[in-house]
């Protein structure tokens, strides 16, 4: 017998049936629970994404990602990110920053001293002499809120005040992670009611073999950049921008990372390794590409999609087997890679290089896009 819609008794019980499970499926698709607390009473959450391609772990404490799992040449997932698998593990190694929003100013500022408009502001100095990713007390130390938007995102924010680790202006940041298919897609947002400087990135460490895997010697890498601005014995940068031609610094054609991080070479000595800003070359579209990675035993590739200018190789040279990874594995040296998308180390202090500087009632906007696949055997 058809309704007055002319729909039978079993379609309409399978549309309904569609509509029950559709709903289920939205609502489930960003999880959130109870991750703990810091030592100073406040709670953290963490929140899973997922769909059919990725399974994307967050927590509000430092905004970060905490594993990424996605599947190999068989379908096999393996989660690509280097991280943890409880809180009090991130709180007791700050400095690792693995899969933290670093900020305010993420990378170097020199002495962590800085001018604007003839004033001079001092950050905490925590890297040999010098200020790294906002200070002691950057972002990635913080209790984010945080929002889940729909079926694919969350939303982080931040207000930091004025004066915070020494940097001006009370700054509102927003930071937003999107799973579409294949990609996870990072939006920054800020406003300042001060003239300050801000360079934010994401510190995930990868290894597309697999966070458990060893090192990333033997993965493969393009970086979309002609030159590279090469740093003092502080890895603070001199200013130059020097041609990566003839160098160990040209990933311009598909090289191993291992290939030649043991040359003489006196940036890989001061760095231990790479941990270099790439300066990239930006295409006629806004959001350009900045790096390709390859795993050639599983085929899981990343691609790192960005606006901003530079992206920081970061060949995971400090990592020293003391702290235990996701799956219970010690991180020892190069066990993950950084492509940190950023505007320039030391910025403040170089005319030369892209302005760091946000004004009030100006809107800093950021974006960098994940996107995860899989190459054919053989390349």
């Amino acid at each position: 017998m058809l309704t007055k819609d002319g729909r039978g008794p079993m379609k309409r019980k399978s549309m309904f049936l569609a509509i029950f499970l559709q709903t289920f499926l939205v609502h489930a698709a960003v999880q959130q629970s109870s991750w703990g607390s810091t030592a100073d009473g406040q709670k953290v959450s963490l929140f899973v994404l997922s769909n059919s391609d990725l399974r994307v772990q967050l927590t509000n404490y430092g905004a970060r990602i905490v594993s990424i799992e996605a599947p190999d040449r068989k379908g096999v997932r393996a989660n690509v990110a280097l991280g943890h698998n409880n809180l009090a593990a991130y709180t007791s190694n700050p400095k690792d920053y693995l899969g933290a929003i670093v900020g305010r100013y993420g990378n170097r500022i020199a002495k962590g001293t800085f001018q604007l408009q003839g004033k001079g502001y001092q950050v905490p100095i925590n890297n040999y002499g010098n200020a790294l990713h906002g200070g002691p007390r950057g972002f990635s130390t913080r209790v984010w809120q945080a929002h889940a938007m729909g079926d694919d995102r969350v939303e982080f924010t931040l207000m930091s005040p004025d004066g915070d680790m020494g940097f001006p202006g009370a700054l509102l940041v927003h930071v937003r992670y999107t799973l579409s298919g294949k990609s996870l897609r990072i939006d920054y947002t800020a406003s300042t009611n001060k003239l300050t400087v801000l360079n934010l990135t994401n510190h995930t460490y990868f290894n597309l073999r697999g966070e458990a895997s060893g090192d990333v010697l033997q993965q493969r890498l393009v970086i979309n950049a002609d030159s590279f601005t090469p740093v003092d014995a502080a890895l603070i940068p001199t200013g130059i921008l020097q041609s990566v031609k003839g160098t160990p610094f040209d990933f311009r054609e598909v090289t191993s990372i291992g290939d030649r991080i043991n040359v003489p070479n006196e940036q890989l000595k001061r760095g231990g390794g790479y941990d270099h800003n790439f300066v990239l070359i930006r295409g006629v579209y806004e959001l350009h590409k900045a790096a390709v990675a390859l795993d050639p035993e599983s085929g899981r590739t990343l691609t790192v999609l960005t606006t901003e200018p530079g992206v920081q190789f970061y060949s995971g040279n400090s990592l020293n087997g003391t702290a235990k990874g996701y799956a219970g594995t010690m991180y020892a040296k190069h066990a993950g890679f950084c492509l940190e998308t950023q505007h320039f180390p030391d910025s403040p202090n170089h005319a030369n290089f892209p302005s760091t500087q946000l004004l009030p009632g100006q809107t800093f906007r950021s974006t960098t896009v994940f996107v995860f696949g899989v190459a054919p055997r053989g390349l």
